[in-house]
C-alpha cells in the first residue's frame, strides 16, 4: 500500500492552528492512510474519491489546502488544478506516484504551489502543510509601493499592475516578485526563494522555483521570452533588474 510511509513519526511541530484540507485521491488506501493522519494531525478533513467529487465538494466548503493526485480516473489532477486555479488562489499540494519531470513541471504550470511523491513521509507531508497554511495568513506589510519601469507593486494591498493595467497573481507568486522586488539588483539563489517564499529548509525542489518564475514572467515581463526585468543569473539564482 502506498499511503504515509513512518519511520520518523509524525513530526508534530508548533505553528497555525490546524485548519481544513481537502484531499482528493481515488485509491481507497491511500485515501484512509492519508486520512487517519491528518486527522490525528487535528485537520478537519473532506475527502473525495474522483476529480468531480473534489471539485463539487470545494464549491460546497472551500478548504485552507487542497491535497490532490494527479492521476485520477475522469477528471484528472492536472485538470482540477486548472480548474480550482481558476475560482481560487487555495495552495494546491499535488500527490503523485510518479516522479517525471515532465509530470512534475506540468502540474506545477497548471496552478499546483507544491507537489509530493508516494510514499508520502508523514513528517514531510505535515511540515509542506504548516508552510502552506503560513505562507496562506494576512501578514504584516509596510505600506508601500515599488516601481520597476511600467510595473507597479502596492505591497501592502498586494495589487500589482502593469503600465495601468491589473496584473493577476496567485499568492505563491505575488510572494516571489515581493522577494525579488525588495531586493532589486541582488542575486537571490534558488535555496533562498524556497526558504523566503515556500517557508522550506531542507524539503523542497528547486524547480519549484524556475516554474513559478516562468509563470510569473508570463505575467509580468513584455516578452518573457527575452526577459528584461526577472533575469537568470545562471548557476547562481535570479534577479530583479531595478
Amino acid at each position: 500500500m502506498m499511503g504515509v510511509s513512518g519511520g520518523e513519526g509524525p513530526g508534530r511541530e508548533r505553528g497555525p492552528v490546524p485548519g481544513r484540507i481537502l484531499l482528493i485521491e481515488d485509491d481507497a488506501n491511500i485515501r484512509s492512510a492519508l486520512g487517519m493522519f491528518l486527522h490525528q494531525e487535528g485537520y478537519t478533513l473532506t475527502e473525495a474519491a474522483s476529480g468531480e467529487e473534489g471539485l463539487v465538494a470545494f464549491e460546497a466548503r472551500p478548504s485552507d489546502v487542497v491535497l490532490v493526485d494527479l492521476l485520477l480516473p475522469g477528471i484528472d489532477g492536472f485538470e482540477v488544478t486548472r480548474r480550482l486555479r481558476r475560482v481560487s488562489d487555495v495552495p494546491i499540494l499535488m500527490v503523485t506516484a510518479r516522479t517525471d519531470t515532465h509530470d512534475v513541471v506540468a502540474g506545477l504550470e497548471a496552478g499546483a504551489d507544491d507537489y509530493l511523491t508516494k510514499p508520502v513521509a508523514a513528517k514531510e507531508l505535515s511540515a509542506r502543510i504548516r508552510a502552506l497554511l503560513r505562507r496562506a495568513q494576512p501578514g504584516s506589510r509596510p505600506p508601500t509601493t515599488l516601481s520597476f519601469g511600467l510595473l507597479s507593486i502596492q505591497v501592502e494591498a498586494g495589487v500589482v499592475t502593469r503600465d495601468g493595467q491589473g496584473v493577476t497573481l496567485t499568492k505563491t507568486e505575488f510572494r516571489l516578485l515581493c522577494e525579488l522586488a525588495s531586493h532589486p539588483g541582488w542575486v537571490i539563489s534558488r535555496p533562498q526563494l524556497l526558504e523566503r517564499v515556500w517557508g522550506y529548509d531542507y524539503f523542497g525542489d528547486t524547480r519549484l522555483v524556475d516554474v513559478h518564475i516562468g509563470r510569473l514572467r508570463a505575467k509580468v515581463e513584455e516578452d518573457p521570452a527575452n526577459p528584461s526585468l526577472i533575469l537568470t543569473v545562471r548557476g547562481l539564482g535570479y534577479r530583479l533588474e531595478p
